[in-house]
């Protein structure tokens, strides 16, 4: 298994598990990841999703096995490949519920990839993270296309241009992630967050990260129309209902799974 996952109450923490080559993202750990994600969309007691890395690495990136053939796989199966990985990537950016990076070590390449498109990140103080195709002919193409979106078009190119490894300082002051914690705090501090976040309404999980998806491709007035729509659709929902329900009543609002 290249993948583990555990439950902590409405929390479901997946794990890279192939520690001994720090978890690369090879077609069958890719293949898994997929799974565990459908899972997790699918169970509706599950309302945050948290991604970590086994061993002393988040993931190192392309699987070593692969680069040896690359070049001589051909192009058919090379953009098969892409394709895959462009899945997985778009998959977790727009997974319908929250998901975490707790990047426990380096995160490199894809793998820097993957922690940039989950929602919120963790990263450890003695962790590095960088996206470094360029360094050996290759282009960050996938990743670019959601770091573009975190950091901007400057501090994009320095990252893709450069291929260097960032600190974890480097990387919170560049708003790739949201906090910096001891090495051996990062997993609990990631859990910590998914707990308080799963208490929230799934409906309104669910649509505002919907509406952060859409809302950077689109002009001002288009934006706040479908924002007007979102506002105006929640109300409707029984989610909001019990939210208000609860507020008057003073007492912890009970969301139903969905």
């Amino acid at each position: 298994m290249f993948v583990r996952t555990t439950d902590h109450a409405q929390v479901r923490l997946i794990t890279l598990n192939d520690p001994e080559r720090r978890n690369p993202l090879s077609p069958s750990l890719v293949a898994e990841l997929m799974q565990a994600l459908e899972a997790a969309e699918k169970e509706p007691a599950i309302r945050v999703v948290v991604l970590t890395g086994a061993g002393p690495a988040f993931s190192a990136g392309a699987d070593l096995e692969f680069l040896k053939n690359v070049t001589s796989a051909g192009a058919e199966a090379n953009y098969a490949h892409s394709l895959e990985l462009a899945r997985l990537f778009h998959r977790v950016y727009t997974f319908p519920k929250p998901t975490i990076a707790a990047i426990n070590g380096p995160a490199v390449a894809g793998g820097a990839g993957l922690a940039t498109a989950c929602d919120l990140a963790f990263m450890s103080e003695k962790a590095q993270m960088g996206y470094t195709e360029v360094r050996i002919g290759f282009v960050a193409a996938l990743v670019g296309v959601i770091l573009v979106r975190h950091v901007g078009e400057k501090q994009a190119k320095e990252l893709l241009l450069s291929g260097r490894l960032i600190s974890a300082q480097e990387a919170f002051r560049m708003g790739l992630v949201n906090r910096v914690v001891p090495s051996e705090q990062v997993l609990d501090e990631a859990l910590a967050l998914a707990q308080e976040i799963s208490g929230h309404a799934p409906t309104s999980l669910a649509l505002t990260k919907e509406l952060l998806c859409a809302l950077p491709g689109m002009g001002l007035e288009e934006g706040f129309r479908l924002a007007a729509l979102a506002n105006a659709w929640v109300r409707e929902t029984g989610d909001l209902a019990e939210g208000i329900a609860a507020f008057f009543e003073k007492r912890p609002p009970r969301f139903s799974p969905r």
